[in-house]
């Protein structure tokens, strides 16, 4: 059997940016979490936030060097697997990434270790400005990785050279026709990732019986927090899904594995896609609907995937179901979020079981539909790195098949160890609960680290 190098280069690169964009996924919300439970500690000096902070900050700090890690090997293979798109886009998404490193990565590196380990060696509101700043650190790290994704998906500020992309008005690339709206569906979809994993861990406890405040502090916040962002997070998709109706419209027809340009387009509740024959097959639909979602028209028009060429069009399949796997989760938040504010007001929000049930099966929701919604966008690009400008195959490495498949199997095995070893260690923490150290003030001697990983504060007594 033969090896195709783009196929195991495009293979490749989407299994370390899969595991990548979990992590800062998770970290950009958990940042932020973190400087609301100190924040709320410094202000109403109620022990329950200074335990949870110990208790997440640990969490933290071993997410955010795996995605250090998986960022710094997702970086080389622009030059390894496609080093002819990084010469071609070089001027422009060069400086991007710099300016990402220069006002992020270096504003979180310089406060991290205070953040960490500063706890009893600074003053609280010199702390809590580091833990405000490493949230600020990690979404303006999204900011400008998101701004040089989109300049991808929509080029714009640029003039073509001898092949070569060369930047021509600054904002208009940074601020290009995607970015804004992308960049919020981001943002939102990581605020919604790290809020689902705190409610299913304030759900764990409860099952067990065990972290009785802080697992009602994690319920409440978490409840309130999902019921509010999640319409908020529909908004913003069905904002993004209109700018990408005007830009891509071939992606938004994979999607909806909408073949025929008509008026009064239905929804395809679930289908199976064939290519081949330009048709689904098991369709289950709503009649308008899909033109009501994307124009706000009933019988607006929607443009088939028949009009575009065939080597113009993505790979129909996986984008129509990954888009349907996010918009589900996105729903079953919804009522996530509803059901909890209507058991809140019953005052049974930590007396349900069965609700903490499923708050414990959704901790992945948030992880998997980032993982779908990033399916969706990127295969949707296809066949083009730059959209409509520069072709996927054109992009390559003069790298062989076998070079290829030899690291992405590499890649696969020595990911499995650490990232597998960073999770174990996670689990742990969990298991361990929130430390209960009712005297301890910030002002005292920090204990010694038991072990190493620890956490300066850390106690071995469960709550």
């Amino acid at each position: 059997m033969s090896l195709d190098p783009e196929i195991l280069s495009r293979v490749q690169f989407a299994f370390v940016v899969s595991f990548h964009i979990l992590f800062p996924a998770f970290t950009i919300g958990l940042a932020s979490w973190l400087a609301m439970c100190e924040g709320l500690y410094l202000w109403t000096r109620r022990d329950v936030y200074r335990r949870l902070y110990h208790f997440w900050v640990k969490i933290f700090a071993v997410s955010f060097g795996m995605g250090v890690v998986s960022g710094i090997v997702m970086s080389f293979q622009f030059g390894t697997n496609w080093s002819r798109f990084a010469e071609a886009t070089a001027p422009v998404l060069g400086p991007l990434f710099t300016y990402e490193v220069l006002t992020a990565f270096f504003l979180e590196a310089t406060f991290l270790g205070i953040m960490l380990f500063g706890w009893n060696k600074v003053g609280p509101k010199l702390h809590f400005i580091a833990t405000v700043t490493v949230g600020l650190g990690t979404t303006l790290s999204a900011f400008w990785i998101l701004s040089a994704n989109s300049w991808m998906h929509t080029p714009a500020g640029f003039e073509i050279r001898d092949g070569v992309f060369y930047p021509v008005d600054w904002w208009k690339i940074v601020f290009n026709p995607s970015f804004p709206y992308r960049l919020v569906h981001m943002v939102l979809a990581a605020y919604l990732t790290t809020a689902f994993v705190i409610l299913a861990v304030g759900a764990w406890y409860r099952l067990k019986g065990t972290a009785h405040e802080s697992a009602r502090v994690m319920l409440t916040m978490g409840v309130g927090f999902v019921s509010i962002v999640t319409p908020l997070q529909i908004l913003a998709g069905d904002l993004h899904g209109l700018k990408t109706l005007e830009y891509q419209p071939a992606k938004i027809a994979a999607m909806e594995a909408h073949w025929e340009t008509e008026r009064g387009a239905a929804l395809a509740l679930f289908a199976w896609p064939d290519a081949e024959a330009e048709t689904n097959h098991y369709e289950i639909a709503l009649p308008n609907v899909a033109s009501l979602i994307l124009t706000h028209e009933w019988n607006g028009e929607l443009t088939g995937l028949k009009d575009f060429p065939r080597d113009e069009r993505p790979p129909v399949a996986p984008i129509f179901f990954s888009f349907r796997i996010m918009v589900g989760l996105g729903l079953l938040m919804l009522v996530a979020g509803v059901t909890g504010l209507w058991l809140a007001f019953r005052r049974r929000l930590y007396d349900s079981p069965r609700y903490h049930r499923f708050l414990v099966a959704m901790a992945p929701s948030g992880f998997v539909a980032v993982l779908a919604g990033w399916i969706t966008t990127e295969i949707g690009r296809q066949p083009y790195t730059v959209y409509g400008l520069m072709r996927t195959s054109d992009s390559l490495s003069p790298v062989a098949a076998p070079s290829v498949a030899a690291t992405l199997v590499t890649f696969v095995v020595v990911y499995g160890i650490v990232f597998g070893a960073g999770l174990y260690y996670i689990l742990r923490i969990i298991r361990t609960g929130p430390e209960r150290r009712p005297d301890v003030t910030q002002s005292e001697t920090p204990a010694t680290p038991a072990r190493p990983l620890a956490y300066p504060d850390e106690s071995t007594s469960e709550t």
